[in-house]
């Protein structure tokens, strides 16, 4: 199958071929560049989420809020168990309100999040109508 001839980079002032996404290798993007972190998008450092997570696991004695899965049968060396807001920080929940937050094991995790992606293509998909 025949391949396209090489093009200039993207980027006005450069007349480099083209390596990837049709930039140069001078002109590629930074990854994750202007995307925000937990820290800058709550106002809480990992040490202070750290320290929340310690307070609900003894808070709720290390068990999934939604299923009532134990964290004592998967072991003392993983900790699968992830600090989750009840009420997303997208639908209103407040991102520190001890009430907010609770303990997920994997399973429920996966099914919660997923729901949540949903529920937030619906709102995207609405605000473009």
């Amino acid at each position: 199958m025949p391949t396209a001839p090489p093009s200039r980079c993207t980027d006005p002032e450069c007349s480099e071929l083209a390596t990837k996404r049709g930039r140069c290798d001078k002109h590629q993007p930074i990854p994750w560049a202007g995307r925000d972190d937990k820290a800058s998008r709550y106002g809480i450092s990992s040490g202070t989420w750290r320290k929340l997570k310690r307070r609900i696991t003894a808070r709720d004695n290390g068990c999934c809020y939604r299923c009532g899965a134990d964290q004592a049968d998967t072991g003392p060396d993983d900790d699968p168990f992830v600090l989750d807001h009840i009420v997303p920080i997208a639908e209103g929940g407040s991102p520190t309100d001890l009430d907010n937050l609770g303990l997920l094991c994997p399973d429920c995790d996966q099914v919660k999040s997923r729901a949540e992606a949903i529920r937030g293509m619906h709102r995207a998909r609405g605000r473009r109508r």
